[in-house]
């Protein structure tokens, strides 16, 4: 029998009204369209796509730092309490978020000690000294030193200041740590020693993480499962070497495509999109990607697929992918 999931999302939807003018009606944006997923103790959910297809809002909504307008979100099997329900401050300890931009996540009159030590106090968690000992602690284990508590953020490299993001967030000891883009702002090399910390960190403390990222190497490295996104929506789900070698959404196959391969110069094999992402107000009927589908069916603009299984584990959203097993079917 399978263990229950930790966090299971379940039809989340999420608007947003902008106004385009001061003599215009308001329009209304689906950043997030109906979207479910779960990710296990131990687990790694990558999320990957392009800017605008709502990876960090989904980061937001799972976090419980935003509200889904309609949809459900269960942790460790009970439903996500509303933000600043008593509850939900609770549940702060067990769901930690770390953000893209480190410096802009710091406080910069505070140093980085007193903000480590700020979700203990906030908490109640330990004593003073305990929590001292505590800061030091989580110090050293992101790779810092004890003496860069005493600084202040404008005194640490852009690599320092997000092991010091991430040692604030590990302070409560969380079950799931949500990741929005945590090293885009990095250095290459920066990045590599950051996604290897955190690696280490996962499996030191067996803590879930959701990590969102744009970098497809990235997320082949850190995670167990991969979810591409596109338009709101999950196109794609499964093992992230299988989805990553062999994608089988044409959105999957554009954007893995696009990858450059050191050594290899241009790529002939690359897959072009026509024409820019689909305006969100403005959404096709149908399923988001078609207009822009090298391959798409006539039934692609008159029905959304939905989520379903395509065998060893993977999850796709595509007309053609079911029309490409109703035909494996017949001819067996």
């Amino acid at each position: 029998m399978m263990a229950a999931p930790l966090l299971r999302a379940e039809g989340l939807v999420r608007r947003y009204r902008l106004r385009q003018g001061v003599f215009r009606h308001p329009v209304t944006v689906k950043a997030v369209d109906s979207l479910s997923l779960s990710v296990a103790r131990g687990e790694t959910l990558g999320i990957v796509g392009e800017s605008g297809c709502g990876k960090s809002t989904t980061g937001r909504l799972l976090a419980g730092l935003e509200p889904p307008d309609s949809g459900t979100i269960s942790f460790g099997g009970e439903p996500l309490p509303a933000a600043g329900h008593a509850r939900w401050r609770r549940l702060r300890t067990r769901i930690q978020m770390v953000f893209q931009d480190p410096l802009g996540a710091l406080d910069r009159r505070l140093t980085i000690g007193e903000q480590i030590a700020e979700p203990l106090e906030i908490h109640r968690l330990g004593s003073k000294s305990e929590r001292a000992d505590r800061v030091k602690t989580l110090l050293v284990d992101v790779g810092l030193r004890p003496d860069h508590g005493a600084r202040y953020p404008h005194e640490l490299s852009g690599g320092q200041r997000q092991r010091a993001v991430l040692a604030r967030a590990l302070a409560t000891d969380p079950d799931l740590i949500v990741c929005d883009e945590p090293v885009s702002a990095l250095d290459v090399s920066i990045q590599a020693q950051v996604i290897n910390l955190l690696a280490d960190l996962k499996e030191q403390r067996r803590m879930a993480m959701i990590f969102i990222s744009h970098d497809l190497r990235v997320v082949r490295q850190i995670s167990d499962r991969i979810a591409v996104m596109y338009l709101g929506v999950i196109v794609e789900e499964g093992d992230p070497n299988l989805v990553l070698r062999d994608p089988l959404h044409p959105y999957s196959q554009a954007l893995i495509s696009a990858v450059p391969t050191p050594g290899a110069g241009r790529r002939r094999d690359r897959t072009v999109l026509q024409g820019d992402p689909p305006n969100p107000a403005a959404r096709p009927r149908g399923c988001a990607f078609h207009p822009r589908c090298p391959a798409a069916l006539p039934v692609c603009a008159q029905l959304a697929p939905e989520l379903t299984s395509a065998g060893e584990g993977r999850r796709v959203a595509c007309h053609l992918v079911e029309a490409a097993g109703e035909g494996r079917k017949e001819t067996v």
